[in-house]
């Protein structure tokens, strides 16, 4: 099939080197003129790291990244270590696969090199959708520059305001949480030699945390700081604010959280305000369908809004795969129709879930106001067990498509 990716992020560009294994023909629509180095620190488990290394780029994840040896939920205050996973050699042996700290620019940049190399892909940018229309044997994509694009199939991994799902549900709106996030990056070479182990540290307190870690072969360090805050609305990933009010914001903690604070260039602190999105009913019509945070967007807290978006990918390349196979009498339609139907339904029960549970985590993180710290640490425990086996066991490789 000839199939259309509308975004050209880390779920879409996932999606089309899937795809592209399967043998279609894919072209890839991205409205940025050009790709910098936007974003911040990822974390990938097993659960992403396997579609990964299924697309070939084990070696070249493994020369950016960082293995961190665990996660650890701290209190913001005094530092005082109440929960710990293990990551590592141990995660990897239970797994099967490593759990990885990256820069996302770095794994964008991965993905798009090894797009380059497959001959049915194309990728092109500068170019908005701005509507489609189905038809019984294609579906018509038009573009802002006047251009009419036809396909077999569009994928919107257009983010979290995708054009392809206001088209194809309507307008759905969002829930302000009441929280905004500081992003930064600071080299490593401006903090002090030993300041934090390789670990994830996790700092808590009432109304705010901080979580901070190594990227890039530790020469850089990357923290995201959730605050909460009702008068900040602007939800832009690359909205820069004042770093006295990140300082002001985080006054009093740890020396850890006071020192990655200090050494952040000034002009380069990012805040967003975060929006819950509640679990579709549906994300697929006859020829379309939405992937990543298009479909099913998710607060930040269990780190994992990336790599659902990678098990997105994989899944719905195998499930268009098994539906070709088989009715294979069927019609091509039919096949692809019955084919997104079988890709939504074995992925929505497991992206609510996570939609779910990290709207439960970002509570917990921040302390409620006379909720003693050890029995929210408690609360945290039985969530942080669940999570340790239920993110990284998910092989979206082998996983059986009913």
């Amino acid at each position: 099939m000839k199939i259309l990716i509308t975004g050209a992020g880390i779920g879409g560009l996932t999606a089309a080197l899937c795809l592209s294994r399967s043998g279609h023909e894919v072209q890839v629509l991205e409205q940025a003129s050009q790709f910098g180095e936007v974003g911040a620190g990822l974390q990938c488990g097993a659960n992403a790291v396997r579609v990964l290394n299924y697309l070939g780029l084990s070696d070249e994840l493994k020369s950016v990244s960082v293995v961190p040896e665990r996660i650890e939920f701290r209190d913001g205050l005094s530092g005082e270590a109440l929960y710990k996973m293990q990551l590592g050699d141990s995660y990897r042996k239970k797994f099967g696969a490593s759990y990885f700290h990256i820069h996302r620019a770095h794994l964008h940049a991965i993905l798009v090199n090894a797009l380059t190399q497959c001959s049915n892909v194309r990728l092109e940018l500068n170019t908005l959708v701005q509507s489609f229309h189905e038809k019984l044997d294609q579906v018509e994509v038009q573009l802002s520059d006047g251009r009419t694009v036809v396909a077999d199939c569009l994928v919107g991994a257009d983010g979290v305001k995708s054009v392809v799902r206001t088209q194809l549900l309507g307008q759905i709106s969002a829930r302000f949480t009441g929280n905004v996030a500081w992003r930064g990056v600071v080299p490593a070479e401006r903090l002090p030699d030993g300041f934090m182990d390789i670990v994830a540290s996790n700092f808590m307190g009432q109304g705010r945390h901080m979580v901070i870690y190594f990227l890039e072969q530790q020469r850089m360090v990357n923290f995201v700081g959730v605050v909460e805050n009702q008068s900040w609305r602007d939800d832009s990933w690359v909205a820069a604010a004042p770093w006295a009010e990140l300082k002001a914001d985080f006054a009093g903690w740890h020396p850890t959280v006071q020192t990655v604070i200090d050494a952040v260039d000034k002009d380069k602190c990012f805040r967003w305000a975060l929006y819950a999105h509640q679990p579709l009913s549906n994300w697929s019509s006859q020829r379309v369908t939405l992937l990543g945070d298009a479909a099913h967007a998710t607060l930040p807290f269990m780190a994992s809004g990336a790599a659902m978006a990678v098990e997105d990918a994989r899944i719905l390349q195998r499930s268009i795969d098994q539906t070709a196979n088989e009715l294979k009498t069927e019609s091509n339609a039919d096949q692809l129709a019955q084919g997104l139907q079988l890709y939504q339904r074995n992925r929505m029960q497991r992206t609510a879930h996570i939609q779910n549970d990290s709207a439960r985590f970002g509570k917990l993180y921040h302390i409620p106001a006379g909720l003693p710290l050890k029995l929210a640490f408690k609360a945290l425990h039985v969530l942080g067990k669940r999570k340790e086996r239920y993110l990284p066991e998910y092989d979206a490789n082998t996983v059986e498509l009913i």
